[in-house]
């Protein structure tokens, strides 16, 4: 039942308190009317006995304490949901923002979800194919995997967001397959970008776009990776369809979760953060996944740039402990004009052993994957060496090896913003680069398997 009062007490910011009430319940969302005629939307935030602390979506400012009409809707935010969510462009709370007709909702789900009961999730265990060799090579994408990207200020993690928005699909098999894309917290020209490749390349028509600006309320911002995970949710589950859910940027969604525990007086944890971060990332994390005898799968991207680039800055820190993984950008690869930048070194899935081999990528994938990460490790170690002590220092064996490392880097991680690889296309280009090395040195990969893909000798050293 909705109930309206007009016991505004006090203003503070974004916040306001509201005396005299009952039967409000914490997350209830509420319709601030002004004296003329305006309506505002916020929500609840706290309650004590008959006080309720209602955050205010659209900001204080021309509230008037004494003529305001405060009405609680006994609701949480709902999104409503169909399949025509499918190709749309809405904001952080799920209103089209596309000049597209309003959703004709099969139904209001609260955006509030619960995390799956790990009872019943299913193990990740199927790949999927973004099409970005760093990734699917040596960094594999699983579904129903949570694999963070950490990025740092400045670089394209926005390039890599779209192409991987762009290219990612389902091998081997004739499923439906969906992006979720929330960006959280963007500029103007950000949002303008994604939405613009979105539609030059056709991907919106498979895609769910969220996009909350840099200039709307804290609030919102909080709310639309919940509003996105609630429709991937819905297209997964529901509709059996297996969704790629990206959320960028989470740095800008942990900011203004810091800025309403400013405002609400709370206790400070680390560098300012709420000390209830870790749960409160715990929740959106944790809604990806599959479920035991469902079709579909909800597998998420968050993307996160690292403050200073540190690594053990809470937000990284943090989302590494929930998350299975991640993919680290490079400043340095980005300054010699690789792209995109993605370091394979410190970048780990931790689920990739799950989701590749006979039948699921092909039958040489871990080997292959094992020897290129330990030779470029070994070309990096020499090139490092070079640096200290000239080249001429270096062995015959050592030099390839610096050489290896160079060609890895320009040719296997350089791809560029715009070639989509297969896996297959991927795993050969990983053979060409390994011809560079002498036989002897392929150390981790079978004799039956050298045999039958090294195919190019034109660099081999026996």
């Amino acid at each position: 039942m909705q109930k309206e009062y007009l016991t505004v007490k006090e203003i503070v910011g974004p916040l306001i308190l509201v005396e005299d009430i009952e039967g409000v319940k914490y997350d209830e969302l509420i319709e601030i009317g002004l004296p003329n005629g305006e309506i505002r939307q916020g929500k609840v935030l706290e309650i004590s006995t008959d006080k309720a602390l209602i955050q205010v979506f659209e900001g204080t400012s021309g509230i008037d304490i004494a003529k305001t009409r405060v009405k609680f809707l006994g609701k949480g935010i709902e999104l409503p949901v169909s399949e025509d969510l499918m190709g749309r462009v809405f904001d952080g709370l799920g209103k089209p923002m596309d000049d597209g007709p309003e959703i004709i909702p099969e139904k209001y789900l609260d955006i509030n979800g619960n995390p799956i009961n790990p009872y019943a999730r299913d193990y990740p265990s199927e790949f999927i194919q973004t099409g970005i060799s760093a990734i699917d090579g040596l960094n594999t994408l699983v579904r129903g995997q949570k694999l963070p990207i950490f990025s740092g200020s400045g670089l394209p993690h926005s390039h890599v967001a779209a192409q991987i928005a762009r290219q990612a699909k389902v091998i081997g098999k004739d499923e439906k397959f969906a992006v979720v894309f929330a960006a959280i917290g963007i500029t103007f020209e950000e949002a303008d970008y994604f939405i613009s490749d979105f539609r030059r390349t056709g991907a919106i028509e498979r895609t769910v776009l969220f996009i909350n600006l840099a200039d709307d309320p804290a609030i919102e911002r909080i709310a639309t990776p919940r509003v996105a995970l609630t429709a991937a949710e819905y297209l997964a589950f529901e509709k059996g369809m297996h969704v790629l859910v990206i959320l960028t940027d989470m740095t800008n969604y942990c900011e203004a979760l810091r800025s309403v525990s400013a405002a609400r007086k709370e206790v400070p944890g680390r560098r300012g953060y709420p000390g209830y971060m870790y749960t409160d990332l715990a929740s959106i994390y944790e809604r990806a996944g599959r479920i035991k005898n469902k079709k579909g799968s909800i597998t998420q991207i968050p993307i996160l740039t690292m403050p200073d680039d540190d690594k053990t800055h809470p937000i990284p820190d943090l989302t590494g402990y929930i998350t299975e993984g991640q993919i680290i950008l490079s400043r340095s690869l980005h300054k010699k004009g690789t792209s995109p930048p993605i370091d394979v070194l410190p970048s780990l899935s931790r689920l990739k052993d799950k989701g590749i081999g006979k039948e699921k990528t092909r039958e040489d994938h871990a080997d292959v994957f094992n020897q290129l990460f330990a030779a470029y490790a070994t070309g990096k170690e020499a090139q490092e060496l070079a640096i200290i002590l000239g080249e001429s220092a270096l062995s015959d064996i050592d030099k390839i090896y610096f050489k290896f490392s160079d060609e890895f880097e320009k040719r296997y991680v350089g791809q560029g913003y715009d070639e989509n690889r297969t896996i297959a296309q991927t795993l050969d280009l990983g053979w060409e680069l390994l011809s560079m090395l002498p036989k002897s040195e392929l150390k981790r990969i079978r004799p039956e398997y050298i045999e039958k893909y090294l195919k190019s000798k034109s660099y081999a050293l026996d």
